[in-house]
């Protein structure tokens, strides 16, 4: 009997363990999908510009970083407008964006919350640079 009861006892640890090893894996999963996410995000921004180039090469797209989406108007703000949209839609209502470009080389930042997947790392943040 006492057999069984340890043979038990070993058991119940290891499901414990799989268990434990199943949270983390999709914590690290969603992690590694809102890295992707910003990853899209952040080239579809670049592809809307390239196709206002004139206006992304004298610093039309320019933004800080901000969380509130920003009004419309021209097709610069409209994209810009639309783009901080989705990144909020995607990522949480607390993710921001920025735009910064130089000539004909831009950079875009976009921050959002990562605190389930870093387990305790709140800002995370996605920074790629290209040229136009």
């Amino acid at each position: 009997m006492i057999e069984v009861l340890i043979a038990v006892l070993v058991l119940a640890i290891g499901l414990l363990g799989i268990a434990a090893m199943q949270a983390a894996a999709l914590r690290n999963s969603q992690s590694s999908l809102e890295r992707s996410t910003a990853t899209v995000l952040a080239y579809s921004m670049f592809d809307a510009m390239r196709a206002n180039a004139n206006v992304a090469r004298v610093s039309g797209y320019n933004m800080g970083m901000t969380c509130n989406v920003p009004a419309g108007g021209d097709l610069a703000a409209n994209d810009r407008s639309a783009w901080i949209t989705r990144i909020q839609q995607n990522l949480g209502n607390t993710a921001c964006g920025q735009i910064q470009c130089l000539a004909d080389q831009c950079t875009v930042t976009i921050q959002w919350d990562d605190r389930r997947g870093t387990g305790g790392g709140a800002a995370q943040q996605f920074i790629t640079t290209t040229r136009i």
